[in-house]
């Protein structure tokens, strides 16, 4: 389990779901939903057979330890290089998808499979390299927990022609987490995108060839309404809150743990790629004053 940046907890979130945890070391999480839902949860459901978090190393040298202690990982490392050679696999725990082709360059080129928190990558550069390097045989995985979330089954067989999501915080960061489930109904062919930017929020309109648009705002004080989706179709709509976070990071631990295994991707590379043009382009729309960006002109500078 490698780095740890403010304001992203996975490091005590996904380690404690792999391994099991400390109640009372569990405390010490700067983010107190995490221990909450921990607690609510099943004795059975603690820790993901098969997988454990052995070694952690996080940016800053200090936030190691009450991790370590909380989850049960044995190992504290001084470099994320040191894991090497001691791991089968590297779970790069940072929402920072303007570095991770940096964080997780060591690990791809010592053959070890690497999953990658959302989003994969925020840049054309970042994007293109993740390409190569799967061309090349690499192995890469990269998800957004809410695409395991259990409400999502609702609307996985309705017909929609217009469906909305929100998130919290920036488009940037957590855009992919309302994109994601979208992207899931839908499927792949997403067309275009235009963003409208405000002091503090994007709101990102896309259009996919079957017909279905999609509105996705990332507003960065809607903590109260993250995980919103409402559908519309013909006869009905509906709408869900993908608020079992719990659920939707275990299915994706789960997921995460039988790719570390069997080296079966659980969706298609194409499927992430895709998604992150999707995230670019919304930005390329952005910083152009708000001109609808085909998706494919990203494709062809990063992905073809």
């Amino acid at each position: 389990m490698l780095g740890h940046i403010p304001g992203n907890y996975h490091p005590w979130s996904w380690s404690a779901i792999l391994n099991g945890y400390d109640p009372a070391a569990m405390a010490a999480c700067p983010f107190a939903s995490i221990p909450e839902y921990l607690a609510r949860q099943p004795a059975e459901s603690k820790g993901v057979d098969g997988v454990e978090v052995t070694h952690i190393w996080t940016d800053h040298p200090d936030d190691a330890h009450p991790i370590a202690r909380a989850a049960k990982i044995s190992h504290v490392v001084g470099r994320p290089e040191e894991v090497i050679g001691e791991v089968d696999a590297v779970i790069i725990a940072t929402d920072d998808g303007s570095d991770h082709v940096r964080r997780a360059r060591p690990f791809i080129e010592a053959g070890l499979p690497v999953f990658v928190d959302k989003p994969l990558a925020t840049t054309a550069a970042e994007l293109r390299q993740f390409h190569e390097w799967h061309k090349e045989g690499a192995l890469v995985l990269s998800s957004s927990g809410m695409r395991y979330a259990p409400a999502l089954e609702k609307l996985k067989h309705g017909s929609w022609l217009w469906l909305t999501s929100i998130t919290c915080k920036t488009w940037e960061r957590y855009g992919i987490h309302a994109l994601e489930p979208l992207y899931v109904l839908c499927g792949p062919g997403f067309l275009t995108a235009r963003s409208e930017r405000s002091a503090s929020s994007d709101i990102v309109y896309l259009q996919h060839r079957d017909g279905t648009q999609c509105t996705i705002a990332a507003i960065e004080t809607a903590y109260g309404s993250f995980g919103a989706i409402h559908a519309y179709g013909e006869k009905c709509h509906t709408s869900i809150t993908l608020d079992d976070t719990y659920a939707a990071f275990r299915g994706q631990l789960v997921a995460v743990a039988k790719w570390f295994e069997t080296k079966v991707s659980p969706y298609p590379f194409s499927h992430t790629e895709e998604l992150m043009c999707i995230l670019l382009a919304a930005l390329r729309s952005r910083d152009s004053g708000g001109r609808t960006v085909p998706v494919e002109e990203i494709y062809a500078e990063t992905c073809a």
